[in-house]
């Protein structure tokens, strides 16, 4: 073999395996970029848990968001139909009226509509809903407990580090995987 034989077949390897090398290259950042795909902080999200929710107020005045992320829900499609909901109302109501004096909440985000007779129906509009607790702390501690706090997904920004988790002092937040559903409120005799 002389000196040209050596160094063309010495090209050929070389190419060969620099071409080897980087398809296997691809072929690793390729598992790894499904690996982070499937693990990634994109896949999880903040939570309120409700069980340990205190309805303190500081998920409307922390979030980054001007209004926040926080919002009421029901646990129960039929809430009671109560005539004097202690979620909507102040405890001890001036006049059994939807006047803003006897509301609990301070942006009106609870609507109460007549079923009939006695029988109300109380719907959250989250639009004005600011995440508060006023209604969930009433609810709690005087009515069903149907009322509760959740950070809506499509709302939320995901914050690495959410400004409510870091003042909860219930530490009620937490990040979850997205395949888990909301989590919800469980009954008082659970």
């Amino acid at each position: 073999m002389d000196r040209r034989d050596f160094v063309k077949n010495g090209c050929r390897t070389a190419v060969f395996l620099g071409l080897g090398t980087l398809s296997a290259s691809l072929g690793y950042r390729n598992i790894q970029g499904k690996k982070q795909e499937n693990y990634s902080g994109d896949h999880f999200v903040w939570q309120i848990d409700p069980n340990k929710c205190v309805g303190c107020g500081k998920c409307a005045t922390h979030c980054v968001l001007n209004i926040s992320a926080v919002k009421c829900f029901h646990n129960q499609e039929i809430c009671g139909y109560c005539e004097i909901c202690t979620g909507f109302f102040d405890e001890t109501p001036l006049k059994l009226n939807e006047g803003a004096e006897n509301q609990l909440c301070p942006t009106n985000a609870i609507i109460r509509q007549k079923v009939e007779a006695n029988y109300f129906e109380y719907l959250i509009d989250t639009e004005r809903c600011i995440g508060c607790g006023k209604c969930v702390k009433g609810c709690t501690d005087k009515g069903n407990g149907s009322l509760f706090l959740q950070i809506d997904q499509s709302q939320c920004k995901q914050c690495n580090q959410c400004a409510i988790a870091f003042q909860c002092p219930a530490q009620a937040i937490s990040r979850v995987s997205v395949l888990q559903p909301y989590l919800i409120k469980r009954n008082r005799s659970l």
